[in-house]
C-alpha cells in the first residue's frame, strides 16, 4: 500500500477532523502517501483529490465539522459514476480509501471496493445508530451540546412555569434524546424505539404540577414527530401552552469532546493499519473499549438492540 485517500461523507459530526488528522498522521508515520478527497463521493466523482501532509492537519483536532467538506451524492449510486470515481483514484496510483461517515457512506465504501479499491470505513455520525460499534464519532459531543442547551432552557422554563418541548436529532435512533435527557433530568423522553402516548405525557405533566414542580422538560427525538405538532396536541387537549425549542444543526457543530477526539484518533490509525495489512471492505468499530474491525456488510447487518434498562431508568428518575 503506497498511496491512500481519505474522505468524509454524509452529515458532518464533531470529531471528523480528528479522524482525518489521525489517518493523515498515521500515513506519514508509516511512509504512505496520503490524499484528501474534497466533498465526499461527489468530489471523488469529480476528481477533487489533493495530496495532504502532516502540516495539512495541524491545529484541526479541536475543530468541529470537516475541513475536507461533505456532500451527499445520488450519482454515486450509479455504477458508471462509481467506476469514474475509482478511475480517478487509480490515475493517481491510490490503492486504498478511508471513508468517514454513517451507514450510507459505508455502503458507498463497500460499492467502490468492487471497483478494485481497498476500503475501510470509520463511523462518524451523531445519531449513534450503527449497531456494530458501541459508539460512533460525534455522539458524545452531540449529547453534551444538547445537555448544555437544556440546562439553559430549564432556567427560562422554570421562570415562566411552563413545560418546554426540546426537539433533538434522531430519526430512527433515539440515543441523543435518551442520553441527554437522563443527564439533563428531563421529565419526559420521547424516542422512536418506545411508544409514548399524549395521554401519558399529560398525566406526567399533571403529576409534576401537583407536587409543585415549576417546569417540565420534554426531550423529543425528531423521528417520532415535530415539536410543533406535539405542542398543538397538548394545547388542544389541556390548554397548556408549552414552549418549543428545535436545536437543529447546533447538535452537529462545536468542538469535539476529548472522548470523541480520542475515539477518532484510535480509529483513524486502525484504518490505515488495516489497509497496510491488505484488508479491504472493513468497518472499524469499538467494543468494550477495544478497537476492532469486521466486514462492512456484516457491520450493517447487525441490528441495534433497544436498551430497555436505560429507558426504564428515565421512568425511575423522573418520578
Amino acid at each position: 500500500m503506497k498511496r491512500i485517500a481519505v474522505l468524509t461523507s454524509g452529515g458532518d459530526a464533531p470529531g471528523m477532523n480528528a479522524a482525518i488528522r489521525s489517518v493523515v498522521r498515521a500515513s506519514v508515520y508509516y511512509q504512505i502517501e496520503i490524499y484528501g478527497v474534497y466533498r465526499g463521493y461527489r468530489g471523488l466523482i469529480d476528481g477533487d483529490i489533493e495530496p495532504l501532509y502532516a502540516s495539512s492537519v495541524a491545529d484541526i483536532i479541536h475543530k468541529g465539522g470537516t475541513f475536507l467538506k461533505s456532500a451527499r451524492s445520488e450519482a454515486f449510486k450509479e455504477p458508471k459514476f462509481r467506476k469514474q470515481a475509482a478511475d480517478h483514484l487509480k490515475a493517481k496510483g491510490i490503492d486504498g480509501l478511508v471513508v468517514i461517515g454513517g451507514d450510507g457512506s459505508f455502503i458507498g465504501a463497500e460499492k467502490i471496493s468492487e471497483e478494485g479499491i481497498s476500503t475501510v470505513a470509520i463511523p462518524g455520525t451523531i445519531d449513534n445508530d450503527l449497531a456494530y460499534t458501541d459508539e460512533s464519532i460525534g455522539f458524545d459531543t452531540s449529547v453534551n451540546t444538547v445537555l448544555d442547551s437544556i440546562s439553559k432552557i430549564r432556567d427560562t422554563s422554570t421562570s415562566h412555569e411552563k413545560p418546554t418541548i426540546v426537539e433533538v436529532m434522531g430519526r430512527h435512533c433515539g440515543d441523543i434524546a435518551l442520553y441527554s435527557g437522563i443527564a439533563g433530568g428531563a421529565g419526559t423522553i420521547i424516542i422512536p424505539e418506545e411508544k409514548t402516548t399524549t395521554n401519558e405525557i399529560i398525566a406526567k405533566l399533571n403529576k409534576d404540577r401537583q407536587r409543585g414542580k415549576l417546569h417540565h422538560l420534554i426531550l423529543l427525538a425528531e423521528g417520532v414527530q415535530s415539536a410543533a405538532s406535539l405542542q398543538e396536541e397538548l394545547k388542544k387537549q389541556t390548554g397548556i401552552s408549552a414552549r418549543i425549542s428545535v436545536l437543529g444543526f447546533i447538535q452537529r457543530g462545536g468542538d469535539p469532546t476529548s472522548r470523541d477526539r480520542i475515539l477518532a484518533s484510535r480509529m483513524g490509525v486502525k484504518a490505515v493499519e488495516l489497509l497496510m495489512d491488505g484488508h479491504s471492505n472493513q468497518a472499524v468499530g469499538i467494543h468494550n473499549n477495544q478497537v476492532y474491525h469486521l466486514p462492512i456488510q456484516e457491520a450493517l447487518a447487525i441490528t441495534k438492540p433497544f436498551d430497555q434498562e436505560m429507558y426504564d431508568l428515565t421512568k425511575i428518575l423522573s418520578v
